[in-house]
C-alpha cells in the first residue's frame, strides 16, 4: 500500500536534516533510528543509473537511494518498498519536499509480499541495501528501526535475490551491497536462482583494511562472458580523508 501523509505526524526535534548537495537533496532522518550510511551512495554509483524508466528500490529505509536514483536517471520512475512504517512515512516526505514524488512511490510493504503491487519482469533496474546479518546472530540492536535494517527479520538474502529476480527484465540489472561473510551465502543463492553475477568490486576502508563490503551486479537467466571483478573501491586512503575517488561519488568532483 502506498503511504498517506495527512495521519502523519514528525517531531522535528527527533529528525536531522541532510544534505546530499551532489544531487541537489535534503533528507531528514532519525536521530535515534537507522540512519544511511555511506554503502547505498556507492551503491548508487556502481548501478550506473541513468536511462532506466522503470526502478525498484527493495528496503527503502528513509529514501536516499530511491531519491538519488530519480536524480540519476532523470525520466526514470522509482517503487521503494519499506516494510518499517516509519521510516516508509519518513521516504514518502522526502520523496514530497524534494519534488520527486510524481516519480518516487513508496509503499509500505515488506519485500515477501512486493508481487502484490508490481508485475513480473517490469523492472529496468532494481537495487537493494538489504540487511547485512542473518536472524539470530551478532548482537541484536533494541531499536527497531536498527534492528530491522541490520539483521533479517522477516525476509532473507535469498528472499531478497527472488523479489529482484521477479520485477528485473531479462535485460535489466540487479545491482547489491551486502557484507563479505555474506558472499559465499549470495553466490551459492544466485546459482540456485539462475541468476547470473556480472561484476563484483569490493569495498575497503582504508588501502591495508579487510573488505567492509561488495557491490554486485546480477542479471537474470545465464549470459555469456566471465564475471568482471572491478579494482577494488578504498573510502580513504590515509585513514582520514576521502579518496578522489569517493569524493566525487559524493560531490561529483
Amino acid at each position: 500500500m502506498s503511504f498517506d501523509l495527512c495521519p502523519l505526524t514528525f517531531d522535528a526535534d527527533a529528525l536531522t536534516r541532510d544534505e546530499l548537495k551532489r544531487f541537489g537533496l535534503t533528507l531528514h532522518q532519525p536521530k535515534d533510528g537507522y540512519r544511511f550510511t555511506l554503502d547505498p551512495l556507492l551503491l548508487c554509483d556502481f548501478s550506473g543509473a541513468c536511462a532506466e524508466q522503470t526502478i525498484a528500490d527493495l528496503g527503502a529505509g528513509s529514501g536516499v537511494m530511491a531519491l538519488v536514483l530519480a536524480r540519476m536517471a532523470p525520466q526514470g520512475r522509482v517503487t521503494a518498498f519499506e516494510q518499517d512504517a516509519g521510516a516508509a512515512g519518513l521516504a514518502v516526505e522526502n520523496a514530497r519536499q524534494n519534488g520527486l514524488a510524481e516519480r518516487v512511490t513508496v509503499l509500505h510493504e515488506d519485500v515477501l509480499h512486493i508481487r502484490r503491487h508490481l508485475p513480473v519482469s517490469s523492472c529496468d533496474l532494481v537495487v537493494s541495501n538489504p540487511p547485512y546479518r542473518k536472524q539470530g546472530k551478532g548482537r541484536l540492536n533494541e531499536h527497531p528501526g536498527r534492528l530491522s535494517a541490520r539483521h533479517e527479520t522477516t525476509a532473507t538474502l535469498v528472499d531478497f535475490l527472488a523479489a529482484a529476480k521477479y520485477l528485473v527484465k531479462p535485460t535489466g540489472r540487479i545491482c547489491l551491497v551486502h557484507h563479505p561473510d555474506r558472499l559465499s551465502d549470495l553466490l551459492v543463492a544466485a546459482a540456485e536462482l539462475k541468476l547470473t553475477v556480472l561484476r563484483l568490486r569490493m569495498v575497503h576502508g582504508t588501502p591495508e583494511a579487510e573488505a567492509k563490503v561488495f557491490l554486485v551486479e546480477l542479471a537474470k537467466g545465464r549470459r555469456h562472458g566471465a564475471l568482471q571483478v572491478l579494482p577494488p573501491l578504498i573510502v580513504r586512503r590515509d585513514g582520514q580523508n576521502y579518496t578522489a575517488e569517493v569524493r566525487k561519488i559524493l560531490m561529483g568532483t
